[in-house]
């Protein structure tokens, strides 16, 4: 991602900080993930969560950016997101033989056509999807939502990246 790791200006617009938190986010996952080779990425490290890898948490956060702004928030179909799938549990971080080179590209587009939906609409714009009642929240929640959500999972990844190799830090 071309995405600059460092933080919002101090003083700015609502929309220029909400979304440069989140692209802050974001850019700390790609980072997590430099250097990474196949194996690692796929290697789980914590014994009681398998599909907590480097490869699964990524898929999550894509799916996750997918779900909220394209589905809850246009009021797109939900059938192409795993995370919609009720068969198979925690289907969208299940990604075995994906390389980690496409789940970074997927990754990135997906962010990039969050903050074109971001970008086209009012903060206090709400969600379209009828089936879903999370699709009554405004943009501006949906955004801070997904800023908790990144950061929640990018501590993860910092934990997990730790304990494959040693690598640690915040920029």
């Amino acid at each position: 991602m071309s995405i600059s790791r460092e933080r919002p200006p101090f003083v700015a617009d609502e929309r220029t900080q909400l979304v440069g938190w989140l692209d802050t986010q974001r850019a700390i996952v790609q980072w997590k993930c430099e250097g990474l080779s196949e194996q690692d990425a796929y290697r789980s490290v914590l014994p009681t969560s398998p599909l907590m890898t480097v490869a699964g948490l990524l898929s999550h956060m894509r799916w996750t950016e997918h779900c909220w702004f394209e589905v809850l928030f246009l009021g797109r179909p939900k059938e192409s997101n795993p995370q919609f799938d009720e068969s198979v549990e925690d289907a969208d971080m299940r990604v075995e033989g994906v390389p980690l080179a496409r789940l970074l590209d997927d990754y990135e587009r997906q962010c990039r056509i969050s903050n074109e939906i971001v970008a086209a609409h009012s903060l206090d714009d709400v969600g379209k999807h009828p089936d879903f009642r999370s699709a009554s929240a405004s943009l501006r929640w949906m955004l801070i939502h997904m800023v908790e959500e990144t950061a929640r999972h990018a501590g993860h990844l910092d934990t997990i990246r730790e304990l494959l190799d040693g690598g640690k830090g915040y920029n």
